[in-house]
C-alpha cells in the first residue's frame, strides 16, 4: 500500500548523556492510523545523536512503506532547528546524521520537520523508554 503522506512522531533518548539510548517513532496515514512502530535500543550515545537516529529509522520506514510526503514532529527544537537549516549542525557527531537525513529527504516529493511539546510526543517517548527498559532491564 502507498501513502500519499505520513504524520510522524520521532524521540530519541539516552539515560545519562552519553549513556545507553534508544529511539521511539510513530507513523501515521492522513487519517491518524498508526501504520508502523520503530522501538530500538542504539547503544551508548547522546540524546541529540538519538533524536537524528529516530528521524532516520522513520525516514528509512516510510521509503519502505512507499509514502510521498513526510510531516515530522520531534520534541527537540534545536534538532527541529538544524534540520530546517535554521541552525548549522557545529557538533562533528551530529553532521554526518544530518547529511545522511538530508540526502534521504531527496526520495519524497516534501518533508517538513515541526516543533511539538514533550506533551504531545508522548507515543514516540513511551516507545524510548521501552527499547531503554527491555535493554537495561528496568
Amino acid at each position: 500500500m502507498k501513502y500519499k503522506k505520513l504524520i510522524i512522531f520521532t524521540d530519541g533518548g539516552a539515560r545519562g548523556n552519553p549513556g545507553p539510548a534508544g529511539i521511539g517513532a510513530v507513523l501515521k496515514d492522513e487519517d491518524g492510523k498508526i501504520t508502523a512502530e520503530i522501538s530500538e535500543y542504539i547503544g551508548e550515545t547522546t540524546n541529540n545523536q538519538a533524536e537524528y537516529r529516530a528521524v532516520l529509522a522513520a525516514i528509512k520506514k516510510a521509503q519502505e512503506i512507499g509514502a510521498e510526503e513526510l510531516e515530522f514532529y520531534l520534541d527537540s527544537e534545536l534538532v527541529v532547528k538544524q534540520l530546517n537549516r535554521e541552525y548549522k549542525v557545529k557538533n562533528k557527531d551530529l553532521a554526518p546524521l544530518f547529511v545522511r537525513i538530508y540526502n534521504a529527504t531527496m526520495d519524497f516529493k516534501k518533508v517538513t520537520f515541526k516543533h511539538v511539546r514533550r506533551e504531545e510526543n508522548t507515543e514516540a517517548d513511551r516507545l524510548v523508554n521501552e527499547a531503554l527498559d527491555c535493554h537495561l532491564g528496568g
